[in-house]
């Protein structure tokens, strides 16, 4: 088991995303030993692909991922992309497919943050560090 308090960083960013695409995911797709997709949204102001590796959990079909940027005090820059275009693609080792993003309920957060917390109990942690809520989002398969 990872210890997610001291998180291993030497893979972030561009070098993650270029590991797991040029890899098919077999390099990237397990980080600090929770997996990890590419999500690829349009950049609301410039309609440019913009492509992010995010730790994720699934609820069913769905995929689960959270808006925490660490626990800063703005969103991630793809979640507001997603709130401008929900259509996204993603990437799942090798598998590439779109994917309709929405944000949880705060009827359903509950049950779902429960869910993320198990894969990556740090999302815990950002919460504390922030007053914003941090969101939930739901990709479900187009």
């Amino acid at each position: 088991m990872s210890d997610y308090s001291q998180p291993d960083l030497t893979l972030l960013g561009d070098d993650h995303i270029r590991a797991y695409r040029d890899s098919g995911g077999e390099v990237g797709y397990l980080w600090n030993g929770v997996p990890t997709l590419l999500l690829t949204t349009t950049g609301r102001r410039t309609g440019e692909p913009r492509t992010s590796a995010l730790i994720f959990a699934r609820d069913g079909v769905d995929y689960l991922i959270v808006a925490s940027k660490g626990g800063m005090p703005t969103h991630p820059m793809w979640y507001l992309n997603l709130q401008a275009n929900p259509a996204a693609k993603i990437q799942v080792k090798a598998d590439e497919f779109a994917v309709v993003a929405r944000t949880a309920s705060a009827a359903e957060k509950p049950r779902l943050w429960k869910i993320v917390t198990e894969v990556w109990p740090n999302y815990d942690v950002y919460q504390t560090r922030t007053d914003r809520e941090i969101p939930v989002v739901i990709l479900t398969p187009a």
